[in-house]
């Protein structure tokens, strides 16, 4: 077993934290703060080909795994540059994409995420669903070729008519489409099953409405209304039976680029945190010197050391095929993740004394930000009781 990341994937994080530091978190701040958003950052991010390392290289991409990707959002992150659409587009979508779209879905798609050009949001939440996705009540249902078209489109042809609400869905004023997690009848049961539908978000009847929220960022949380969306038939990605797989197969990359969100967070705490704690003196003293700072500074190191190793695990299982025992790792290395981000930033906030809460050192509005670890895309309890289920054979408890 080695630890050591291959030498391309050094060679990546290298280059994706000077990308990163060549903007800085003064930029991010701005642009958080006075309602805009990365495009520059995104843009160059793409065309150097960062955005799309995870991308089948057929289709203009890296052909690397998650694991790379996973590390450039870690990076920009570090480097006080999170760009939370890249926990959506490039790892969900595109990974979804790839592995289950048709050839026609994947030419379209695909080069587009290679180099930044395609953002596509990912919606599964909503308001009386929450973690339970078996109650999740966005229905596709055929149209019907007999009768006239939804909101404009086109009758026959074996298209779609969407309708449902989402709600807590990340970038969707950025997006040129979103992946929804709908369900359709099942023919043969009478029962509803998952199924997941691009959907343009200049389509009729689709309309999103902007959640004000207290996390200072420069991606936006929106809620969605679907009211009889007009799709085609190729919206369907993949087949209506191997749904259930295509989730998962999105969802285990999006809590591994969660903790590597967390993990990039934690880093960019501490590295302030220790840079401070060297040359703040009092007493004619570092502060860094007295064990009372030291000691939780040094507990952090191991704790984000140790989720970045189940968080490596975790996109190795994955690159590898092995979806259980990566939704197992994921699962462990986002609540890891998550965990170490909100104390680093605590403690780093608890260095800086009244300075940590002064916008020039950029960790006051990390408080609230850190803490999305812990409830996004997956809760800490539900980590948990998956953990306890899987892992230790409990009884299910819920």
């Amino acid at each position: 077993m080695d630890f050591t990341e291959p030498e391309e994937r050094q060679a990546l994080r290298k280059a994706v934290a000077e990308l990163g530091a060549s903007y800085g978190h003064e930029y991010y701040r701005t642009q958080a703060r006075g309602g805009g958003h990365t495009d520059r950052l995104w843009d160059e991010a793409g065309r150097l080909g960062y955005l799309g390392v995870a991308v089948p290289e057929e289709y203009g991409g890296g052909g690397a795994g998650i694991g790379d990707l996973a590390a450039v959002c870690e990076e920009f992150c570090a480097a006080g540059t999170p760009m939370l659409l890249m926990v959506v587009s490039p790892a969900i979508c595109a990974t979804v994409i790839a592995r289950f779209g048709t050839e026609e879905q994947k030419r379209q798609w695909l080069p587009g995420f290679a180099v930044g050009q395609v953002r596509m949001a990912f919606a599964i939440t909503e308001p009386d669903a929450g973690s339970n996705s078996h109650r999740i009540t966005t229905t596709a249902r055929r149209e019907n070729s007999g009768g006239p078209p939804a909101n404009g489109g086109v009758a026959g042809g074996g298209g779609w008519v969407l309708s449902g609400r989402k709600v807590f869905i990340s970038g969707v004023d950025e997006a040129d489409a979103v992946l929804v997690v709908g369900r359709t009848e099942d023919a043969r049961t009478g029962k509803l099953k998952p199924a997941l539908y691009i959907v343009p978000t200049d389509a009729p009847g689709f309309e999103y409405r902007q959640i004000e929220m207290d996390v200072i960022s420069a991606d936006r949380q929106f809620e969605l209304f679907l009211d009889e969306v007009p799709l085609p038939a190729d919206a369907l990605v993949g087949s209506e039976d191997a749904a259930i797989a295509q989730l998962f197969a999105g969802l285990n990359p999006e809590r591994i680029m969660g903790a590597s969100f967390s993990l990039g967070i934690a880093r960019y705490a501490l590295d302030r945190a220790v840079r401070y704690a060297g040359e703040r003196k009092v007493w004619d003293t570092p502060i860094g010197a007295h064990q009372g700072l030291a000691h939780p500074l040094a507990e952090i190191k191991v704790e984000l050391e140790l989720a970045k190793l189940m968080t490596q695990k975790a996109a190795t299982l994955y690159d590898a095929g092995d979806d259980f025992g990566a939704g197992e790792a994921a699962n462990m290395a986002k609540y890891a993740g998550a965990e170490v981000a909100i104390r680093a930033v605590d403690q780093a906030v608890q260095v800086h004394g009244g300075n940590g809460l002064a916008a020039e050192y950029g960790l006051g509005a990390l408080i609230a930000a850190a803490r999305v670890g812990r409830i996004a895309p997956v809760s800490r309890e539900m980590v948990l009781n998956f953990v306890a289920q899987h892992s230790l054979g409990l009884p299910k408890s819920y």
